[in-house]
């Protein structure tokens, strides 16, 4: 049997691309739900895999995404919790703040899904030991938030370079895709050591050793360089991760599946002066690589399976 490994996606709305950036206009919520959601479900119908998608409660909250949102667990898809306001800096608020945050996301995503996540994952990877206490005691099952990698202080240096913030602002956002120490951590999954509960980890995959991403994002960011380099990339990542007996946790966001000719509010991000169906075929061509090498499942389903082991390290909390 093929190991297993999961799928998920952070269904980013265009207005919390905006907001994180400094952009004005956000404060209206404008969506791209119209387009992404079709592309992406129709992608899934097509290889026959389910995912978990990672819900922002204000978007949940807001009567025209709710059609969106309801075809994810319609077409039989998991949801998460992505937090209400996809605030990069929650985690530094007081563990009341973090607490009201998630349970107004829970209850926006379960009036639409009819169902509460089990599973969580921080925007921008924000996660704290006040933010998994709180997830442990509203009997949250996993959370996804960790990524291993030492890209992070580039990646975000990289965003500030091209954001329209004010200095309060970036000191709001000093801590977007974590620090350097970020990537000692591990990518197999583990629990938690809690006060509150039980807890696994399923970090976002980085490439075992190198510590480097591999998601959708950053394989059509080299697509733009040679698209045969990328999908080398990919597949190299892959090999690795299977030789390094990891169950890799595969990610994907909006922005995946939209070009500039869709979206031009967005041609800062990296990637983005590829077409949007350009841009889909070629996360369809890594998805199928990605499903031919392991079993692919939602991370609820994944969860479950690690649940099983005997033999899964414990980590204390360890964040600046």
């Amino acid at each position: 049997m093929k190991p297993v490994a999961s799928l998920s996606l952070d269904l980013d709305n265009v207005w919390s691309y905006m907001k994180t950036h400094g952009d004005a206009g956000w404060e209206s919520f404008p969506s791209y739900f119209d387009k992404v959601v079709p592309r992406v479900l129709g992608l899934l119908k097509e290889l026959d895999l389910k995912l978990t998608v990672f819900v922002v409660g204000q978007d949940a909250a807001l009567d025209k995404n709710a059609e969106a949102i309801a075809a994810f667990g319609n077409g039989g898809h998991e949801y998460g919790n992505h937090s209400f306001h996809h605030e990069q800096w929650f985690h530094l608020n007081t563990e009341q703040a973090i607490e009201e945050e998630i349970a107004e996301a829970d209850q926006a995503i379960e009036n639409v899904a009819g169902i509460r996540p089990i599973g969580f994952r921080g925007p921008g990877f924000a996660i704290s030991a006040k933010v998994l206490e709180v997830l442990a005691r509203r009997g949250f099952k996993y959370d996804c938030s960790t990524f291993p990698t030492f890209l992070g202080p580039l990646a975000r240096a990289y965003y500030f370079m091209t954001a329209n913030l004010s200095k309060e602002e970036m000191e709001k956002r000093k801590s977007l895709f974590g620090g350097f120490r970020e990537g000692l951590r591990s990518n197999k999954p583990y629990r938690w050591k809690l006060d509150a509960g039980d807890l696994i980890e399923i970090p976002v995959t980085t490439i075992p050793g190198l510590k480097v991403p591999f998601h959708a994002s950053y394989i059509l960011y080299l697509s733009t360089i040679s698209p045969s380099l990328a999908i080398g990339y990919f597949r190299t990542a892959l090999a690795l991760c299977r030789r390094a007996g990891v169950s890799p946790s595969l990610l994907l966001h909006p922005l995946d599946f939209l070009g500039g000719d869709d979206l031009r509010e967005l041609s800062f991000f990296p990637a983005m002066k590829l077409p949007g169906a350009q841009k889909t075929r070629i996360v369809k061509t890594i998805i199928r690589h990605f499903s031919s090498e392991f079993r692919v499942l939602p991370l609820g389903e994944h969860w479950r399976e690690i649940n099983k082991e005997t033999t899964l390290k414990t980590v204390a909390p360890n964040f600046l």
